[in-house]
């Protein structure tokens, strides 16, 4: 089948529903916004008590099915994506969403949802191979109102190079797979400069005094745009993890064998938070609370990252 082809089938799904008619699993929950709330640091007295509203960025959650997914979708859905399947773009990832806050969901409240096939463009030739972008637009509302629209683009490709089996024996001779490289620009090239020398430099405002972490360009609290680093003293706690078991990505084990491994979010002495892994205990015996210290490992000939080690009290 030819490009042309193709784009005229993919081009017929759009305007098509994607998911009609579906209702939330679960009302908005006062619960699921102290999660989010929590994991994120966000104390505004606006979520919490008898009249919490959820958070805007929370949208998508309220839409989604978890493990048993949704049964709601539509046929043209599962058409588009095996058509795109049959053309040999076989793999899948998240590029961005856009969403737009019309009404503050409260708790209590019970959203329902239709989705849309907005558009299917391409193909685009990217590092990962080349596919389809295809965006969906889904309208929230309560009560018959809209309360919300989230935008959700991904990216179905044909991989470029062979998918390989992370259960066959990996040959001696092949090189070990790099990890990522990280994006570094002005606003964090410090950042990065500190772990080469295996510093881990946390900000902090010139006026207000107050620490953050990732690098931004200015202070969330106050405004300024004057800013000095302090040098952190390594220790810290796992405020939260997850475990990640798939896809298996041999860089993020090494040098171990491809496998399960466990990303923190480390809650340093000095008040923020970072996500590395978490090293020297089994993926599988990370807990919230256990006391870590931080290590810098050095990936290749190009990067050095900050990892955590868990310290023995804490097994």
């Amino acid at each position: 089948m030819s490009d042309d082809d193709l784009a005229a089938r993919l081009k017929a799904f759009e305007g098509l529903p994607a998911v009609s008619e579906a209702t939330g699993k679960d009302p908005v929950d006062a619960a699921m916004i102290r999660h989010w709330c929590e994991a994120l640091g966000d104390t505004h007295p606006a979520y919490t008590g008898p009249d919490a509203v959820a958070p805007p960025a929370m949208l998508q959650v309220w839409t989604m099915g978890g493990l048993s997914g949704h049964d709601r979708r539509t046929d043209a859905y599962h058409d588009l994506f095996a058509l795109l399947d049959e053309a040999g773009c076989t793999s899948v990832v998240a590029t961005d969403c856009e969403q737009e806050y019309v009404r503050p969901l409260r708790v209590g409240d019970t959203v329902t949802f239709d989705t849309v096939v907005e558009s299917v463009t391409g193909p685009k030739s990217t590092r990962l191979g080349t596919g389809w972008f295809v965006t969906t637009r889904t309208e929230l509302r309560v009560a018959g109102l809209l309360a919300g629209v989230h935008r959700f683009r991904v990216l179905k490709y044909a991989p470029s190079r062979p998918v390989r089996d992370p259960r066959a024996p990996r040959d001696p001779d092949r090189p070990r797979e790099r990890r990522p490289r990280p994006v570094v620009g002005r606003d964090n090239a410090g950042y990065w400069e500190g772990v080469d020398r295996h510093e881990l430099l946390v900000q902090c405002c010139a006026d207000c005094r107050r620490p953050r972490f990732p690098w931004l360009p200015g202070c969330p609290d106050c405004g300024s745009a004057d800013w000095d680093t302090v040098r952190a003293a390594g220790t810290g706690t796992v405020f939260s993890y997850v475990v990640m078991h798939h896809p298996s990505f041999p860089a993020f084990t090494a040098p171990g064998p491809p496998g399960p491994y466990a990303v923190g979010l480390i809650e340093l002495a000095e008040g923020v938070r970072i996500v590395a892994n978490v090293v020297g205990v089994p993926y599988d015996k990370v807990r919230v609370g256990m006391p870590v210290r931080l290590e810098f490992l050095r990936c290749d000939e190009e990067l050095t990252v900050p990892v955590f080690r868990a310290e023995e009290s804490g097994g």
